[in-house]
């Protein structure tokens, strides 16, 4: 552990494998969520493998149900009403930061960073470049 008030890696990566199912079902998308009170799998391939398999379902699922002219309505979460659009909003936005919160974490335990808005210093240095400061 890293700090008491940080969570793992693992559990950030598994936290956002859980939110593939949990706001969808929230916004009825899904008609019950699979992954909820489930304890992250013992092994991080197993992780990576479910993360995958639930962002395609998801992304299947939304072109299925969901239509352009049908984002401006509105589902209840979490005591407010959302529009569809904000809930696809807020699913980028919450992966997006709970990401960048990994990358320092995967630093400091040595691990490789992957670019995710172009290459990351790990990436420019294989290329033989300085990474911009």
């Amino acid at each position: 552990m890293l700090h008491p008030g940080v969570r793992t890696l693992a559990r950030l990566a598994w936290h956002l494998t859980q939110t593939l199912t949990e706001m969808p079902h929230r916004a009825g998308l899904l008609p019950d969520d699979p992954l909820a009170n489930q304890p992250p799998p013992a092994e991080f391939s197993e992780l990576i493998r479910l993360y995958e398999e639930q962002s395609a379902h998801l992304l299947a699922v939304v072109a299925r149900e969901w239509t352009d002219a049908s984002l401006g309505e509105t589902v209840e979460m979490y005591g407010e009403a959302w529009s569809r659009g904000q809930i696809l909003t807020v699913l980028v936005f919450h992966e997006v930061h709970h990401r960048a919160e990994m990358i320092p974490l995967m630093r400091l335990l040595g691990m490789r960073v992957p670019g995710l808005y172009g290459p990351a210093r790990e990436e420019w240095a294989a290329l033989g470049i300085p990474a911009p400061e």
